[in-house]
């Protein structure tokens, strides 16, 4: 039997299929026909049902995986902003463990620099020290006796028996007085001989050349001495030694009649 399709009324206009007709001229089945076009339409509403449900469901899942992809990213960010932090703060502590090492540094160099200045004016007091303490004394002749001169020009004089010799400024090669620190110095200076008008015993006290003063003693027998002395401000390498003059001659012996002497007063 051949259905009739439903249509809604549109207007009063519009041609309704009378029930009792068909494209045949035979009667149709109402009842069939009117059980028939709500079935349709419920089939069609479940299978939208059913679509829309999947749907619903299929969105809800997609839902809660963009959620969890959403959950996960912001823990991600959360964990990566923690960690920047975390390297912000290392950074900051490691600029400062930086400059604390800096200033330890500094420190240190400022410790050795003090070290070093102290050490140097230890040094430098016990070098003070050393070149305060200054003194000689000596003889002319090494042992036994004699006379030296005359000759017939200036002749340095090396008085070799060294008695005192702090401070080492003394040689008992040269003769020479070698001032180790600039300072006041008293020298003196004794020389003898037996008589003779012709020749005098004598000498003269000499700073780096320069003629200070004579002890000079002439008598026509006998033994005759004399003896000089000065105080003279001498420069850190000045030189003072005895000079025996043209014609002139001194005695020595085991009893050290001549002899030449000096020491440090003060520094300056």
């Amino acid at each position: 039997m051949e259905r009739t399709m439903c249509f809604p009324l549109q207007s009063d206009n519009d041609i309704v299929p009378h029930p009792a007709e068909s494209q045949g001229g035979e009667p149709t089945n109402v009842s069939e026909h009117q059980q028939t076009c709500p079935q349709d339409i419920h089939a069609v509403l479940r299978e939208m049902s059913a679509s829309l449900a999947e749907q619903r469901v299929e969105t809800r899942h997609l839902q809660r995986e963009n959620e969890a992809q959403t959950a996960k990213l912001e823990k991600q960010k959360t964990e990566g902003e923690k960690l920047k932090t975390e390297l912000e703060k290392q950074k900051t502590e490691g600029d400062k463990l930086k400059q604390q090492l800096q200033v330890q540094a500094a420190e240190l160099i400022a410790v050795r620099a003090r070290s070093n200045v102290t050490d140097n004016q230890v040094e430098a007091l016990r070098r003070d020290a050393e070149v305060k303490q200054v003194a000689f004394t000596a003889s002319l002749l090494a042992s036994g006796s004699g006379t030296i001169g005359p000759f017939n020009t200036h002749t340095n004089l090396v008085f070799r028996k060294v008695y005192t010799n702090i401070g080492n400024a003394y040689n008992p090669i040269t003769g020479f007085f070698i001032a180790p620190v600039r300072g006041a110095y008293h020298f003196e200076f004794y020389v003898g001989a037996d008589g003779d008008l012709s020749q005098a015993s004598a000498a003269g006290l000499i700073k780096n050349g320069e003629h200070i003063c004579h002890a000079y003693e002439r008598q026509p027998s006998g033994y005759g001495s004399s003896a000089n002395g000065a105080t003279l401000l001498l420069e850190v390498g000045d030189v003072v030694f005895l000079r025996l003059w043209p014609n002139d001659r001194i005695f020595d012996n085991e009893s050290h009649h001549s002899t030449f002497s000096g020491h440090l007063l003060f520094t300056m």
